[in-house]
């Protein structure tokens, strides 16, 4: 079985159309900047070389290949004399026999089976050179494919250069080329800059190679949408949305319920189980691990994060966290990094919880800030509880036991432990430790100063109902005093 020798990504251009300091092919889909997305889809074809050809911004781009592929070679073009160009720059060193495959690194669409397919097309039919094209319902911008009378492919005309009749064509290049080495190494010596961007074409390799009586050949694609390229943010929003809908169908065709897959974005790294739920206007980001079971939103992000079976995440977002099996969370709480739920852990609505461990059973219903804590099982933490972890300097731990009830409005200046099976009063500011089975009282003695507001508020409606019931603006009186 032939294989293929040598891959040649394009991804030198300044992508000055994206309005952005991130390089162009560097601007991500589900997950995946572009130049790894095609990447991805080449690599199947098993190469023996891949070659980046950089230039804008080459060491960000540079460092997030080599990440991923370390393998990649990168050729610099300093100058951007155009496609042609950058072709000869990769061919340099290259091997003298073989094939070539020759594609941009701003087509995130493209899929390996479609590549496998044009490769195998390709050999089967002996060609010198073979281009990758698609009938879109809008060309504009495109290269343009002119066929002669008897279908067979004459030229590529790219936008800037085509005549009325041209831009009437429908078919397109889509910039994926197959070469014969030796065939491409003589017609690239060939080309001239005689254009509208006076720059080296490699489409007008096309052209050569014919006049050469070499076999070229357009090989049409099944779905012109694998072939589209982002050049603007516009662009790249329809491409993203095309890989969303391919994402969903395929985690709903594995047994997944998608309530709303147009509102719901999946990363290509992210695990779904079966009979999982997800609800609209979620978003399921980097290497999430979902197990089956679980319910997922509505309007719920996940980061990074596993969440056990049977779990459920409601209007909420979860970041670098685990979420154990039949754990709650939300609505609108906000799980931060290094966070353990274990199983059946509840986390209520508005709690933030941050660098924490939540054991079996636990509950942090509702109001309240966690940080920096490990909490046993069985404890219930009472609403508008905050765990003080952060002297201003340095962060300190709080540590909670088994079956403990935080009574509700407490404040837990850490470091500080409570015990299993103790009580903190509501209200209190707990400093010190709180020992097993005892209770934890930290506030001041109550005391009411009689007829203040008649005294200091004379007038207000507030008055007026105070002395409806019955208050008197005698001399200053305090209950609760020795």
């Amino acid at each position: 079985m032939k294989q293929l020798d040598l891959t040649i990504i394009l991804a030198a251009g300044e992508g000055t159309r994206m309005k952005s300091k991130t390089p162009k092919v560097l601007h991500e889909i589900a997950g995946r900047p572009l130049i790894e997305h095609v990447l991805y889809a080449t690599a199947p074809l098993n190469a023996k070389e891949v070659r980046l050809v950089v230039g804008a911004a080459r060491e960000l781009v540079e460092a997030r290949v080599s990440s991923a592929f370390p393998e990649a070679t990168f050729i610099l073009q300093e100058q951007r004399n155009g496609t042609g160009h950058a072709v000869q720059l990769a061919m340099d060193g290259a091997p003298h026999i073989g094939t070539v495959l020759v594609l941009a690194g701003d087509t995130p669409l493209l899929t390996s089976v479609t590549l496998q397919e044009f490769f195998d097309a390709h050999v089967g039919l002996g060609a010198d050179a073979s281009v990758l094209t698609a009938f879109t319902p809008d060309a504009f911008g495109y290269g343009r494919i002119v066929r002669d009378d008897e279908g067979n492919l004459s030229k590529i005309v790219e936008e800037r250069d085509a005549d009325p009749l041209e831009k009437e064509i429908d078919e397109i290049n889509t910039g994926v080329y197959l070469f014969d080495i030796a065939a491409l190494r003589t017609a690239l010596a060939g080309l001239k800059s005689g254009n509208s961007q006076g720059e080296l074409y490699l489409t007008d390799v096309i052209e050569l190679m014919k006049a050469a009586s070499q076999s070229v050949i357009a090989i049409r694609s099944n779905d012109y949408t694998e072939t589209l390229g982002v050049n603007d943010r516009s662009q790249l929003a329809e491409c993203a949305a095309i890989m969303r809908d391919r994402i969903n169908d395929a985690i709903m065709r594995t047994g997944v319920t998608i309530i709303d897959p147009t509102t719901t974005w999946i990363d290509l790294s992210v695990e779904v189980e079966r009979d999982v739920s997800i609800y609209p206007g979620s978003a399921i980001l980097g290497a999430t691990k979902i197990a089956s079971g679980a319910v997922i939103g509505p309007r719920t992000t996940l980061e990074n994060s596993s969440v056990g079976p049977g779990a459920s995440i409601i209007e909420s977002r979860v970041a670098d966290s685990e979420v154990g099996a039949g754990a709650t969370v939300g609505p609108f709480s906000f799980i931060r990094p290094g966070t353990v739920l274990a199983a059946d852990a509840k986390v209520g609505a508005y709690v933030e919880v941050k660098n924490s461990s939540i054991g079996a059973g636990s509950k942090v219903p509702h109001l309240s800030y966690v940080g920096d804590a490990t909490i046993g099982s069985g404890t219930n933490i009472g609403a508008a509880t905050i765990f003080v972890n952060y002297d201003g300097v340095d962060k300190h731990q709080t540590v909670i036991g088994n079956d403990v009830r935080i009574g509700s409005d407490t404040m837990l200046v850490a470091p500080v432990t409570v015990g299993d099976g103790a009580y903190t009063a509501a209200g209190s500011v707990i400093t010190d430790d709180v020992p097993a089975g005892s209770i934890g009282v930290a506030r001041a003695k109550q005391r009411n100063v009689l007829g203040w507001v008649l005294r200091k508020r004379a007038g207000t409606k507030s008055a007026e109902s105070a002395r409806k019931a019955g208050a008197a603006d005698g001399p200053s009186k305090v209950q609760g005093e020795a």
